[in-house]
């Protein structure tokens, strides 16, 4: 497998950027948030992120153990189980997560009639609306 080579350098001692790097991807937040509230198999994950495909899941959750933010527990049988779970570092982004919850849903009226314009929005939904429910 070809990895990405970047041309510019990151700057790893920046934290916004760090931060960017381990959570930035548009699915994480929603992963991690999931994975907290119980949902820890990639299947279960799947069926509440909807819009997005098992592929890009299964990828960003494998990008969030590599950073240590979730930690994999495959169970020996037939068929194979596999777990997720939060690590420390995992659980030290929940109270982020939450306040990006609560602006979003504080600014999400101003971001429909930006991305909707003034037509009829479509039904709402939430990465995790299945989820709160």
């Amino acid at each position: 497998m070809q990895t990405y080579e970047r041309k510019t350098p990151e700057d790893l001692d920046c934290g916004i950027t760090v931060f960017m790097k381990v959570l930035g991807a548009k699915w994480k937040p929603c992963i991690v948030d999931l994975i907290s509230k119980g949902y820890k198999r990639p299947n279960e994950i799947h069926k509440q992120l909807i819009t997005a495909t098992p592929r890009v899941i299964d990828m960003q959750l494998s990008e969030l153990e590599s950073y240590g933010i979730v930690s994999k527990k495959v169970q020996k049988g037939f068929p194979l189980r596999v777990d997720y779970s939060l690590t420390d570092m995992g659980m030290s982004l929940l109270p982020l997560i939450a306040s990006m919850d609560q602006w979003g849903m504080t600014y999400s009226g101003q971001v429909k009639k930006v991305t909707y314009g003034r037509h009829t929005s479509p039904q709402p939904s939430s990465c995790l609306a299945s989820a709160t429910e």
